[in-house]
């Protein structure tokens, strides 16, 4: 009995001694599975429903008719492009360029800060509030002669509190615009004044106020009615009258900017808020004098036919499998977590298809890594990717290594022993 012990205990030893001197046995036996069965693998899933299966019902068709040389519809809650003419083109937007003007003056400025109005300020052409060159006013009161009078000496005065120089403000506005992904928008005034290298998009103008909007001090001064106020001084009271039409002609209108000039001729961006579903159209080049009021028609059909049309549906969640498989490791099978849990949902017409998939692969190679992204959960939309979330590592798989097979010989020897 004792040879055979003996006999034993020298095969160990010249196999644990061969391991620790060589690396030839690693490779070839990374090949052999864990101590525990590795399960099959699971493919992608997948899952594809329309509009209609969420009983949305297809009520109106496109507007025809419309005046606008460009137009586009948006979603603000997904960012989604609805309906759209021509939505890409640089066109000049006139004084819808106030939009962008007044965020970044809530954002940037106080507004009990007093603004001292140059005279080049107080040179700007109509519509003016007239300022007088070296007069004080706060920047609160100022962002309500931006809005509802749309005062183009007021928006001069503001941007040189702000950027220091109109051109200094202009690059700020530049410098949002492309935050917010706007990659056919340059800002050259604070104003819209006609300027050649002064111009956005349809589409691109719907992002910037689907961005403004979520400022509530914003809302509040687009949606005021009226505004009285003075100078810094007291020696000057000023009224403004709010002059967008579409806030008492739409029922959920929340407003939002006109414009015109000569060149871009008549401009709107607008919102309005149905049932949880907030839309923001633009028109540009919305016809020219006398005929002011095709922005309000072109207006009303783009939200009319998104209000019909869309609903915004909840989609549910896959489940992705709890582990994965994994060759070469330490372990035979991974455990998985989401980094997020967002709640998507998306506003669909009838005909809209729209896809969730779960895609991972189907086994795994060692070493793994606690948190590395393994997969994603995507969600698209007529076959456009829309949103992407990563699937990640729950844990550390080591590779297996000679350490990893020393251990196991040695657990072998000591069951082994009497």
């Amino acid at each position: 009995m004792q040879k055979i012990v003996s006999f034993f205990l020298l095969g160990i030893s010249l196999i644990l001694l061969f391991l620790s001197t060589t690396n030839r046995l690693s490779y070839a036996i990374q090949s052999f599975p864990p101590y525990c069965s590795i399960e099959s693998g699971v493919p992608a899933q997948e899952q594809t429903l329309t509009g209609a299966d969420f009983s949305i019902l297809s009520k109106k068709e496109q507007p025809d008719g419309m005046y606008a040389k460009a137009y586009c519809l948006l979603d603000a809650d997904s960012g989604r492009i609805l309906l759209g003419s021509n939505e890409n083109e640089k066109l000049p937007m006139a004084s819808t360029t106030k939009i962008m003007t007044c965020i970044l003056a809530l954002e940037n400025g106080k507004m009990d800060s007093k603004v001292k109005v140059s005279s080049y300020a107080a040179s700007m052409p109509d519509v003016q509030l007239n300022m007088q060159a070296g007069d004080t006013f706060y920047l609160k009161d100022l962002l309500y002669s931006l809005m509802l009078e749309s005062h183009n000496d007021t928006a001069v005065a503001i941007a040189e509190h702000i950027g220091g120089t109109v051109e200094g403000f202009a690059e700020l506005m530049n410098q949002k615009a492309e935050w917010l992904g706007c990659t056919d928008t340059n800002f050259v005034t604070p104003n819209g004044l006609d300027d050649k290298n002064h111009y956005t998009t349809a589409k691109e103008l719907c992002i910037i106020a689907s961005y403004a909007i979520q400022n509530p001090d914003f809302l509040d001064i687009i949606q005021t009615p009226s505004y009285q106020f003075q100078n810094c001084k007291g020696n000057r009271s000023y009224a403004v009258n709010n002059h967008d039409a579409f806030l008492t002609r739409y029922s959920g209108a929340i407003g939002i900017k006109t414009g015109f000039t000569g060149t871009a001729g008549y401009c709107f961006c607008g919102a309005a808020k149905r049932n949880g579903k907030t839309l923001i159209t633009s028109v540009l080049a919305c016809g020219w004098p006398p005929n002011k009021g095709y922005k309000w028609v072109d207006t009303k059909k783009l939200m009319d036919y998104g209000f019909a049309n869309f609903d915004t549906v909840k989609i549910e969640k896959l489940q992705p499998p709890k582990t994965l498989p994994v060759t070469g490791g330490t372990s035979a099978d991974l455990s998985l977590c989401r980094t997020s849990y967002p709640k998507v949902s998306m506003m669909l017409c009838q005909t809209d298809t729209i896809t969730t998939k779960i895609n991972l692969p189907e086994t795994l190679t060692a070493p793994i890594r606690q948190g590395d992204i393994i997969g994603y959960e995507e969600y698209y939309l007529n076959d456009e990717l829309l949103y992407q979330y990563p699937l990640t590592s729950k844990n550390t798989i080591p590779k297996r290594n000679l350490s990893y097979y020393q251990d196991i010989l040695k657990k072998a020897f000591l069951f082994a022993l009497p």
